[in-house]
């Protein structure tokens, strides 16, 4: 049976979380704008703008899913 964790480790899971979620946060920030440039930058018309933002949302959230998951498996990997 293993007691609580020391302070440090806490600090530590705590230092990694957070840097996974603002690395998988900025990521899909930039493939959201990189893939809707078009729409947002463009003159494409109504249905063409909801779809180029539709998929970039799309693209921006498996980016950030996956960012995460990478980083937080690789962290808990070095652990071991």
């Amino acid at each position: 049976m293993t007691g609580p964790r020391p302070q440090d480790e806490r600090d530590t899971l705590t230092v990694e979380i957070v840097f996974a979620l603002v690395t998988a946060s900025l990521l899909a920030a930039v493939l959201y704008v990189a893939v809707a440039s078009p729409a947002l930058f463009g003159d494409l018309g109504r249905a063409r703008e909801t779809a180029w933002k539709g998929v970039a949302f799309v693209v921006a959230t498996v980016g950030f899913a996956v960012r995460l998951v990478r980083a937080l498996w690789l962290f808990s990997r070095q652990r071991r």
